[in-house]
């Protein structure tokens, strides 16, 4: 079948900002960073192509909450139309699901070019707030505090509030489901994100680019303290960064119009996407997630592609689970590099848009060349999923697709077990984590804990019970699936004690 080129989709730009100025009152804020990002990607593909552009879709950031909306902003100063524009909530997958509905917008016929682009200037942000509180003001915490956050509930009020608090769930879960050891578990996880580490030490647009071997990643000291078990600093998104990227997209016709060289462009393939329930107690488990199966799965049997097809590939990195999740599912080694551009940890976690550095990255990669490669966001708390193939080749991919696969990951959910929120008796740990001060004490232990009767409840274990806290995490005997005991005293929250 041959295609009209006017609705062939290529990415004909990228751009990205590493913002690190000697005071912080020098930086770029957020807006800054996606002006900048778009002008760089506009130039690299060769200028002129953003005061023509149909569409500009912004991803939604929380170190500069003054500025929305940050369409009209952006757009203003890039002499963009303000009319035609979109700004999204800060998730992880949002990047991928942009540029799929920029494909199908060309695909379609509705636009010859869309520009995406986003940015977070959290590390200024903190500066400045630290600069300008009283020295006994209450330290804020931005990711904490975000607007988007919700902060009271039944999940809250146990500790599950930021993504950081809700990832180790599934990581102990995995653990416990594919027969690891804590050891082995840890491991694997310090395996990928030292590849990870080598491909950001090798990228000019990384914000961290030191190598750290497996051990160095997992073991927690001074400098990598224990975050939330069983994650150190070294294992979880690095948020405190000044990062913008963009990029454009334009069909292949309006490309070769401009004159640019097709070894150059970029094709676009299949996508897929699809999320699990919002509440993170509505999941069936915490040891698989049937949205990341079902996109993944979607994404390469649409483009009929099997792994070994794949050259580079781009894993969402908040945390450790996420790729150990999706490699699983499509069969990619631990050994070989999860990342073109350096992951969370080290390439740099800027909220919502690290996937549009992991774009620029795949662009760089792709560029010249006849490979293939898949890129895979993850947002929320493990909620939302978007992959999507680019190639240095025309993939045959038509134009516009239906990349949701809601039906089929609905149809792969099994049971949600019944919620119990006054629940106190015998219980069988379901999935845990502890959560660590600044100074690596533990400051509080979560379990979630199903009843004899198959319902979900949740209970915690204070700090100072640190023979719980050591049963949890000391890897001598595996938690999950164990039995205890869930008791309440006054008003207090429900504890767990082993039985």
């Amino acid at each position: 079948m041959t295609i009209d080129p006017e609705r062939i989709p290529v990415i004909v730009g990228v751009g990205q900002v590493n913002d690190r100025p000697e005071r912080a009152g020098d930086g770029l804020d957020s807006g800054g960073l996606m002006v900048e990002a778009l002008r760089r990607a506009d130039a690299d593909a060769g200028g002129g192509w953003l005061a023509a552009a149909d569409h500009l879709a912004v991803i939604g950031q929380i170190s500069g909450p003054q500025l929305n909306p940050l369409d009209r902003t952006v757009a203003g100063a890039l002499g963009m139309s303000a009319a035609n524009t979109e700004q999204t909530p800060p998730h992880g997958e949002t990047p991928v699901r942009l540029l799929n509905e920029a494909a199908n917008r060309i695909g379609a016929g509705e636009a010859r070019i869309c520009a995406v682009t986003g940015g977070e200037a959290l590390r200024t942000a903190g500066q400045l707030a630290k600069a300008r509180a009283a020295k006994d003001a209450p330290k804020k915490d931005a990711l904490r505090d975000a607007p988007h956050r919700k902060h009271t509930g039944y999940a809250q009020s146990h500790g599950l509030v930021v993504p950081v608090d809700v990832y180790p769930l599934y990581e102990n879960a995995c653990r416990a489901a594919w027969g690891q050891s804590l050891a082995d578990a840890q491991h694997e996880s310090g395996t990928i994100w030292s590849h990870m580490s080598e491909v950001a030490a090798a990228n000019p647009a990384a914000w961290m680019r030191t190598p750290f071997g497996p051990q160095e990643i997992v073991a927690p000291d001074a400098d990598n303290r224990p975050i939330a078990f069983p994650y150190t600093k070294l294992q979880v998104a690095n948020a405190a960064v000044n990062m913008g990227a963009g990029f454009i997209v334009a069909s292949l016709a309006e490309a070769r119009r401009r004159g640019l060289d097709e070894a150059r462009l970029v094709h676009v393939g299949h996508g897929a996407g699809a999320h699990e329930p919002t509440d993170i107690l509505a999941r069936a488990n915490y040891h698989a997630s049937p949205g990341m199966a079902a996109v993944l799965e979607e994404t390469l049997a649409r483009g009929d592609l099997a792994t070994d097809a794949i050259d580079h590939v781009e894993l969402y990195s908040c945390f450790p689970c996420v790729p150990k999740m999706a490699r699983r599912i499509i069969g990619w080694p631990a050994e070989r590099p999860a990342t073109v551009f350096g992951g969370l940890t080290f390439g740099g976690g800027p909220i919502g848009n690290y996937m549009s550095h992991a774009i620029a990255a795949m662009v760089y990669t792709l560029r010249g060349t006849g490979e293939t490669g898949l890129l895979f966001g993850n947002g929320g708390y493990a909620t939302h999923n978007h992959a999507i193939v680019l190639s240095g080749r025309a993939t045959g991919a038509a134009f516009p697709q239906g990349f949701d696969v809601q039906a089929k990951a609905d149809a792969a959910r099994g049971a949600v077990p019944p919620l119990d929120e006054t629940y106190t008796g015998a219980a069988t740990l379901e999935t845990f984590t502890v959560h660590y001060a600044r100074d690596g004490s533990a400051r509080l232990g979560t379990v979630v804990a199903l009843t004899p009767d198959g319902a979900r409840t949740l209970a915690i274990v204070p700090a100072d019970d640190g023979a719980t806290i050591a049963a949890l995490t000391d890897g001598r005997t595996e938690p999950v699936g164990r039995p205890g005991r869930i008791s309440r005293e006054g008003g207090a929250l429900s504890q767990w004690h082993f039985a």
